[in-house]
């Protein structure tokens, strides 16, 4: 019996949790270090921690995993992916899951950290290409409302959970693998794109390799452009983003908070994401593209500000920090990359030209994960990287202002040919 196509919102719910399991791997891991750390490398300095952190889903294998993914989906089409992605994710999860020494468990977050990468440019671009012109933000912004749960959830599950030990963080890594084979099973109902279909070159047309992918990519000024742009407001936003979503709990055990104390300010956080979230959803595709960034930006700042320059005794502190960037985050640097990548490039560098960047984000995410918990963990470590943070802030936020595009409200075919010129396809990027 013939499978009935998964189309409009259910198609867009079945590519969002891709972002779920992104973000829920990287909560399972920063919930999961103090257990691990006591299980398997007791005298560590921070430096294993930082590693494992760094070779994750949060850093170095999601990027490399991108890297890969993004050119592979434009090269066999945005259901490629889905065929095969999850399943390697749950082969990594399993591992962690089932982990009996600490070489073991840098495996399985490697692998976890591939699949990741390769999966969530895919989301963006293959929703961007179906959603309709006027609702195109707001479809896109359910990927961004699926990462929110995940860490929503996460750290739910982390509090209930923590008088397990190590057990209660396998049990977590478990219910992201039996998710996203789930969500596999589920993807099946996919069809391909049909902007890829149509930008292939025809049905018998050969596609590119990766590495003359990448050449056609960058032999394009305007490409060039957008890549520098993107990956200057998403690599300066996400440093702060990523050492909160993975460090969070370090953080507020500096401050002096419990371990479940700080779950639960970090779950309050990530509901006033989900919050943020739904309103970026109502209003993205209406309120013009530079004012509603620039509001995200400011909160983020603001939210590091009371967070370093608090004192690290007040409740107010934590709570301020929790509830700021939880508003922050709804209209962020990476909520405005998912809508802004799809739209500025053409749709046989779409997902290649994606991948690029999440690597360079995530690759940059990766180094200061090998600095961030060995600084934290001396004297005014907390200011010291607070401040380095802000100023990463900073820069995302004044030249997402100002770069904003002019995109919204059109078509990726009438954004294509007002950047490019003409209709571009296999046969001539």
């Amino acid at each position: 019996m013939a499978r009935t196509p998964l189309t409009g919102w259910k198609a867009t719910a079945a590519v969002s949790m891709s972002n779920y399991i992104d973000s829920g791997s990287i909560i399972a891991i920063a919930t999961s270090l103090v257990f691990w750390k006591e299980a398997y490398f007791p005298q560590d300095d921070g430096t294993i921690a930082g590693l494992l952190a760094a070779f994750s889903a949060n850093a170095f294998g999601a990027a490399i995993g991108a890297l890969i993914g993004g050119p592979l989906c434009d090269k066999y089409g945005r259901k490629f992916i889905y065929t095969y992605d999850l399943l390697l994710y749950a082969l990594g999860g399993l591992i962690v899951v089932f982990t009996a020494n600490l070489p073991m468990l840098f495996v399985g977050f490697i692998v976890v950290g591939l699949a990741v990468g390769a999966s969530v440019p895919a989301g963006w671009t293959y929703i961007a290409e179906f959603a309709p012109t006027d609702q195109r933000g707001k479809h896109i912004g359910a990927t961004q409302l699926a990462w929110s749960f995940g860490p929503f959830i996460g750290f739910g599950l982390a509090s209930a959970l923590t008088p397990l030990g190590l057990l209660g963080s396998r049990l977590i890594f478990a219910h992201l693998v039996v998710i996203a084979l789930i969500t596999w099973w589920i993807r099946r109902g996919l069809e391909e794109s049909e902007t890829w279909e149509n930008a292939k070159g025809g049905a018998t047309a050969k596609p590119p390799s990766m590495w003359e992918a990448f050449r056609k990519l960058l032999s394009r000024r305007v490409n060039i452009t957008a890549l520098v742009f993107l990956a200057v407001i998403y690599t300066c936003w996400n440093q702060a983003a990523s050492q909160n979503g993975i460090f969070l709990p370090t953080i507020l055990d500096s401050m002096g908070y419990e371990t479940l104390q700080t779950n639960l300010f970090s779950m309050l956080s990530w509901g006033f994401v989900i919050v943020s979230t739904l309103v970026f959803m109502h209003i993205v595709d209406r309120v013009p593209y530079r004012w509603h960034y620039l509001g995200g930006g400011a909160l983020a700042i603001m939210s590091w500000v009371v967070l370093v320059f608090g004192p690290s005794d007040a409740a107010w502190t934590a709570f301020g920090y929790t509830i700021i960037w939880g508003l922050s985050a709804g209209p962020s640097a990476q909520a405005f990359y998912s809508v802004w990548s799809p739209e500025l490039f053409a749709t046989p560098y779409r997902s290649g030209a994606q991948g690029i960047v999440f690597f360079i984000v995530r690759l940059a995410s990766g180094c200061i994960s090998l600095v961030f918990p060995v600084i934290l963990a001396r004297p005014n470590g907390l200011m010291i990287d607070g401040l380095i943070l802000i100023g990463f802030l900073v820069i995302a936020t004044i030249v997402g202002t100002i770069g904003a595009p002019r995109t919204q409200g059109k078509s990726l075919e009438d954004i294509e040919l007002e950047r490019y010129g003409e209709r571009i396809t296999n046969e001539n990027a």
